[in-house]
């Protein structure tokens, strides 16, 4: 998985068709067995709940792909650098946890490899907090922060990716890349929609406080960093 960040100018927009248009073909005729590319463009615009620290440059876009032997990645590197300002990149161990059709929220994927899929996928990078050992905050992770956030949220897809450990010299330290798919822009501005709470305002105090206890437990609020994209499955 790659982290991109944008040149100065470029909109959203520009990156995603070039993104598509010139460096998907050429991944994939490096051999690149699967390839997700989600961009930060027009279609993803949202205010998140979670604001980037004043000056701290934004997540572009991020390229997923499938490579026979990781250690054969150098082309791969060196194309996406012609397409971003930097880029960090990391070996990730992914976990599908729940797909288009698996819930009342979405049906089936029915749309062909390299359109948009429908809503709005929410990029989340995530620290380790050093009072956890990596053992415990795994557990948490998947044992208590998936099934709470699956049964309050609607949510549609949702990949888990836990870092085995950075590929490119200075990548942030993160340690989890989430990838969660959301029925519309609404359901991520709207805590009555986000929370499920069905115009509840008890339900939806109900549901933040359980959602904020399972989060504190393993990460650092500031520490987390989230970028609404567009996502395009190229090649599934």
């Amino acid at each position: 998985m790659y982290l991109l960040w944008g040149r100065p100018g470029e909109s959203g927009d520009a990156l995603r068709d070039r993104l598509l248009g010139e460096a998907a073909p050429r991944l994939l005729d490096l051999g690149a067995l699967r390839l997700t590319l989600n961009v930060a463009d027009s279609d993803a615009e949202v205010r998140l709940p979670v604001p980037l620290p004043a000056g701290e440059e934004p997540v572009a876009a991020e390229v997923s792909l499938f490579l026979d032997c990781y250690d054969r990645r150098g082309p791969f590197e060196a194309l996406l650098g012609d397409f971003c300002a930097r880029h960090a990149g990391y070996l990730v161990s992914e976990s599908l946890y729940r797909d288009y059709g698996g819930n009342r929220f979405s049906k089936p994927r029915d749309w062909p490899d390299g359109a948009r899929s429908p809503g709005l996928l929410m990029l989340t990078l995530m620290e380790r907090p050093a009072r956890l050992e990596h053992a415990a905050w795994i557990a948490h992770w998947h044992g208590v922060q998936s099934p709470v956030s699956e049964e309050i949220q609607p949510r549609m897809r949702y990949v888990r990716n836990e870092v085995v450990r950075a590929v490119t010299p200075g990548a942030p330290p993160y340690e989890g890349i989430v990838e969660e798919c959301w029925p519309s822009k609404a359901h991520v501005t709207d805590p009555m929609l986000f929370y499920l709470a069905e115009g509840s305002e008890e339900r939806l105090r109900a549901h933040v406080a359980r959602m904020l206890e399972s989060v504190r437990g393993f990460l650092d609020l500031p520490r987390i960093r989230c970028f609404a994209m567009s996502e395009y499955l190229v090649k599934s």
